[in-house]
This record gives C-alpha cells, sequence and structure tokens, in this order.
C-alpha cells in the first residue's frame, strides 16, 4: 500500500450540528451552616451553528479557534397538581480553543474539550466532540443568602464545511487493518446523571436531581467484517465510576452515588476513509446506586437494570491498535426506595468515553 496523503485541516470553516446537553445546577448558603447541594439537574436538545480558523504545523499538530451559537431546551421541571416551573438553559455563545493532531490520513483527534473530526469529502468533516464548562456563581435572591453555580456537559455532532478542504501534499504510512477479531480495550471518561423523582400521592414531579463525575472502563469483544464498507460486532464491559449527587448540610452529608456497573452492547459500523469507523451502538446495561448519609444515620443501595445507545468513531493507529471516541445515553428503571411506589426516582445517564482497543 503507497501513502495516503493527510486531509489539509487548515482555513476556515464554518458548521451546523446539534446534540444533547446536561446541566448540573450546584447550590449553596451562608447561612444553614454553610449548606450545598449538588445538584439540580436538567437535560435536552440544542442546534448550534459555528465558525473558525485553524491552522497545521509541519509536525501535524493543528491550532484552532472557534465561535459558536446554540439555541436548546435543557431544562429542569417541578409540576404539582395543575401547578408547574421550569428553570432552561435557553440560548448561549461559546468562543473555544482546540489543540488537534492527525492521528490518521483522514481523522483529526483534539482536546479542550474532547473529539474527533473526519473527512467526508473534500470540503466536508463530520466532527463528534464532548464539552463541559463551567460558569461562574450567580446571587439567585440577593444579599448572598443563595448561590447558583452552573456547569453543563454536552455531547454534539457537527457538519463541516471547510472552504480549504482537500489531500494536502503531507503524507502518512498506511495501515492493514483488518476489523475482524477479539478485541480488549480500556477507557476513561466523563459524564452527568440526572434522576426524575415523582411522588404519587401528592402528583408531585421533578426533572431532576443531578449528579456528575468520571469514571474507567475495561471491555472485550469481537467484531466482524462483512465486506468493505460495514462492520458489526458485540463487548461486554464493566466499568468503575463516581457519578455523584451530594447534600451537605450542618456539618452533615448525604450522597447518592453511581458507583458500578455492566455493559452488554452490540455495535454496527461504516468505514470512513481507509481505517475509521464510524458507528451506532446500543444494549442492555446494569448499574449499582449507593445513597448514603454521615454520620452514618441512614444508607440504602440498589441495582437498576436498563438500555444503552449510542455513537462513536474508532480509529486504527497499527495493525493491533485502535483509538476511540464514544458517546452514550443510558436509560434505567425506577426505584421506590421500599415505598410501594409512592416515592420512585428514575435514572438518566449521559458519558463520553476516550479509549483504546488491542486486537489479537
Amino acid at each position: 500500500m503507497s501513502p495516503a496523503n493527510i486531509y489539509d485541516w487548515s482555513g476556515f470553516h464554518v458548521g451546523i450540528g446539534g446534540g444533547t446537553s446536561v446541566a448540573v445546577h450546584d447550590l449553596s448558603t451562608p447561612a444553614f451552616g454553610g449548606a450545598s447541594f449538588n445538584g439540580i439537574g436538567g437535560d435536552g436538545l440544542f442546534g448550534q451553528v459555528s465558525a473558525g480558523y485553524d491552522f497545521v504545523f509541519d509536525n501535524g499538530f493543528l491550532l484552532g479557534a472557534e465561535v459558536s451559537g446554540r439555541y436548546g431546551d435543557v431544562k429542569t421541571k417541578a409540576s404539582l397538581g395543575g401547578l408547574s416551573a421550569d428553570l432552561t438553559a435557553e440560548y448561549g455563545f461559546d468562543a473555544v480553543a482546540r489543540l488537534g493532531y492527525s492521528v490518521a490520513p483522514n481523522v483529526l483527534g483534539y482536546v479542550l474539550g474532547v473529539g474527533m473530526e473526519t473527512a467526508l469529502r473534500n470540503n466536508l468533516t463530520l466532527k463528534t466532540e464532548y464539552r463541559y464548562a463551567k460558569y461562574n456563581s450567580h446571587d439567585v435572591l440577593g444579599g448572598g443568602l443563595l448561590f447558583v453555580d452552573p456547569s453543563t456537559h454536552s455531547f454534539l455532532t457537527t457538519l463541516n464545511y471547510r472552504f480549504n478542504g482537500g489531500p494536502s501534499s503531507q503524507t502518512m504510512a498506511p495501515v492493514n487493518y483488518d476489523w475482524t477479531g477479539f478485541k480488549v480495550g480500556a477507557s476513561v471518561g466523563a459524564g452527568a446523571l440526572v434522576h426524575d423523582v415523582d411522588v404519587a400521592g401528592g402528583g408531585f414531579n421533578f426533572n431532576g436531581i443531578g449528579g456528575e463525575g468520571i469514571f474507567g472502563d475495561i471491555n472485550i469483544g469481537y467484531d466482524h467484517q462483512f465486506n468493505d464498507r460495514f462492520v458489526g460486532g458485540i463487548q461486554i464491559a464493566g466499568r468503575y465510576c463516581n457519578m455523584q449527587t451530594e447534600l451537605n448540610v450542618f456539618g452533615g452529608s448525604g450522597d447518592i452515588t453511581a458507583d458500578y456497573g455492566i455493559d452488554v452492547l452490540a455495535r454496527l459500523g461504516m468505514l470512513v476513509g481507509d481505517r475509521s469507523l464510524a458507528y451506532v451502538i446500543g444494549g442492555y446495561s446494569w448499574q449499582h446506586f449507593d445513597l448514603s448519609t454521615s454520620p452514618a444515620i441512614f444508607s440504602y443501595d440498589w441495582d437498576a437494570n436498563g438500555f444503552t445507545v449510542g455513537t462513536g468513531l474508532e480509529v486504527a493507529f497499527s495493525q493491533k491498535i485502535t483509538g476511540f471516541t464514544e458517546y452514550r445515553y443510558s436509560h434505567y428503571e425506577s426505584e421506590d426506595f421500599g415505598s410501594g411506589g409512592f416515592l420512585e426516582a428514575t435514572p438518566r445517564m449521559y458519558t463520553v468515553r476516550m479509549g483504546v482497543k488491542y486486537k489479537f
């Protein structure tokens, strides 16, 4: 195989896209012993337009800047009888920098945010990314009584038009990767969790109690390449995480933690370029939750079955090693905490992960 020309990422680009976002509002007050609650959660969809400029150095590294505007319906909602109230993150703007590297002839991996971008054809590229944003504290009542510190976890896909897009004069050694085979892998990631709360007796619904954190997982699986376009596979993964909601008041604390879980997932992908696989993933998920207080007055833990769907991009670095970035949405069954259905919490989890796999 002859060397492949690296895609020219330099120049101006414009894009349109959208995705999902989760907001976690951390509440704190100097009163009541310095109480804090992390947090009030909400989720929803948004759309985005963007424009930016990238410059590629001779060593393959990229430095770029981008501005974007978004509009969406990322909402926390409470209802009681015929009354309702909601808190909505409606629109906003970002100005971000990114540092990237061409990990394959047509694939760019980058940080300051985490994501990958792949060339579809001369001027069109597809970008998937995760962004974490932390905003300044806001005194919502005045007088320093109650402060809100919002953060957001956003997962988006953008179709970019690059004005100078196309093959450059730089080349990269080819990789003849066979997608068929057994693989083991590991990844790290971050995300957010939202618990919907329902009280049957009072007709009360609250969307929701939020949490956030990081995790790591290991996986083993098998893929089969059907032809020169499509790949299918299955994998089993175990994870350990610290996605947590925390309440602190009067020197005590209470936590709800999603601490470990298992996934059994199938995936179907399409080859993009000479060594990149864009895919969708879905299947069964199991998650363990723990509720505890300090001092140890009350504790409760439970298991929840659910399902996961997601999308990702995997790139071959060599004949044995690949790297991937992946977004997942997981929805779990409700838990009534022994109340006979009077009080129920229904968790939803949004995560992004980056990792590597080794093929035997």
